[in-house]
Order: structure tokens, then sequence, then C-alpha cells
């Protein structure tokens, strides 16, 4: 069964006309089956917040558009699932610190996931955010703010923005959670650490629906990007053979 039955099917049994209900719909309706409660409160976070962060600039671009479809490939037939709770969060007149803050007890941090399951929130947002190649600075305050509701230090959300806005080597340094002073070896080392931590396997197996192993592969690409910026800087120097010697 897709991720899309399951909120057909959420919607059907919670019949809620109000998104403030939604988080408790969630709680009753997956009760027995903490799997599916994960994978089902993920996509409605992304789904509501996508629609508040649409308000934060005032304009929602087709780009934006294109890359919540990237994001969400829903099938024709389950769009309306989508939509409606898009507009239900949309036209919900409660800010959207109170939707971080239902998003926040979805995942209190019971569970060791929960942690990595919020960042892949944040991840998703500026997936969006970024997509007409500028992030408005009222979209990066929302994000700034979602981030201290999700119970991120400055340093953490910091390595999160930096995998999708950085552009300098001290940035390429917080991707890789690394240190500027590090040997080569230990460098090493961490960058492959963090392309097996966020493998789009990891990403499945906490929580988050196969649908969006984009964010998987997105986060890998900015690993890598990181790695080749500052490797070439900590290199060893190879010994050059002198001719005739």
């Amino acid at each position: 069964m897709s991720i899309w039955s399951d909120i057909g099917r959420f919607l059907q049994e919670a019949a809620t006309d109000a998104f403030s209900s939604v988080v408790e719909s969630i709680r009753t309706v997956f009760g027995g089956d903490a799997s599916t409660r994960k994978r089902v409160a993920f996509s409605v976070a992304i789904i509501a917040l996508s629609a508040k962060m649409a308000k934060a600039d005032g304009v929602v671009t087709e780009e934006e558009v294109k890359a919540f479809q990237e994001i969400f490939a829903v099938p024709p037939e389950e769009m309306n699932h989508v939509s409606r709770l898009y507009n239900l969060a949309k036209g919900d007149v409660a800010g959207y610190t109170a939707y971080g803050q239902q998003v926040r007890s979805l995942f209190p941090g019971d569970d060791p996931a929960d942690e990595d399951v919020l960042t892949d929130v944040l991840d998703a947002l500026f997936h969006i955010a970024k997509a007409d190649n500028v992030i408005h600075e009222n979209e990066l305050l929302f994000l700034e703010d979602l981030a201290v509701l999700f119970g991120f230090d400055e340093l953490a959300f910091g390595r999160i923005k930096a995998r999708h806005l950085g552009d300098c080597d001290a940035d390429s340094y917080r991707v890789l959670e690394a240190e500027s002073d590090w040997d080569y070896e230990r460098l090493k080392a961490q960058y492959r650490a963090k392309v097996r931590d966020n493998h789009p396997d990891r990403l499945i197996a906490r929580g988050v629906p196969p649908e969006f192993v984009v964010l998987a592969n997105e986060r890998l690409a900015a690993i890598n990007a990181a790695w080749e910026a500052i490797e070439p800087l900590h290199r060893p120097v190879q010994a050059v053979a002198v001719a005739g010697r």
C-alpha cells in the first residue's frame, strides 16, 4: 500500500475539516501501527508546512510547485488527498509556529530517529524554497524559526543551511561536520561516514516514505560537492621522483 493510500484512509477515518485536529487524528487512526504513523506524519508535516511557507513570501512560483511535485510523486488519482490537506493548512488561521510545534509533537525525541526525521522535514522545505533560485528573507526566517521549534541549535541549523546554500570552504566543512585542522585521513573517514549515514536506504529505514528519496540524493550530492571542494586542500603531497636519480 502506498503512502497516498494510507493518507486517503486517514482522511476518511479522521473525517476532519480542521487542520488543528489532524495531529491528534494521526495518533488515533494509526495508534497501533508506528511505522505507518510516522510515514503519514512526515508526509502531512511537509504538506502543511509547505502551505504555510508559501505564505511567507506571498508568492507561490511555478518552480516551487515543481519542486513540491519532485518530492511528492503523487499519482493523479491521489492528488485530491494532497490538495485537501494543503488547502486545510493554507486556510487555517493558526500560524506556522503552531504547526511547527504540532510536527515536533509527532517526533518528540523518544525515538533516536526523530531528530533525523525533523532534519528531513527541513531539507524538504529548503528544497522547495530554493527552487526559484532565491530564498526570500521571510522564507529563511520561517526555516530558522522552525529549526528552533524542532530543537535544533544554531550550529545544527547552520549545517543544514550550508547543505543548501553553502558557497565557500567553511560551508563545506559544516556540511561534513568536520574541522579545517583535521588531517587528510580523518577528513576522508568523516566523508565516507557521512555518505554511509545518508544513503537513501537509511532514510527509508527511519520512516521516510520511499517516494522521498530525492531528499537523500540531494543530500548526498551536497556531501560529495563539499568533499570535492576541500579534498585538494588536504591531499598529501606526493614525492616526485627526480629524473636521473
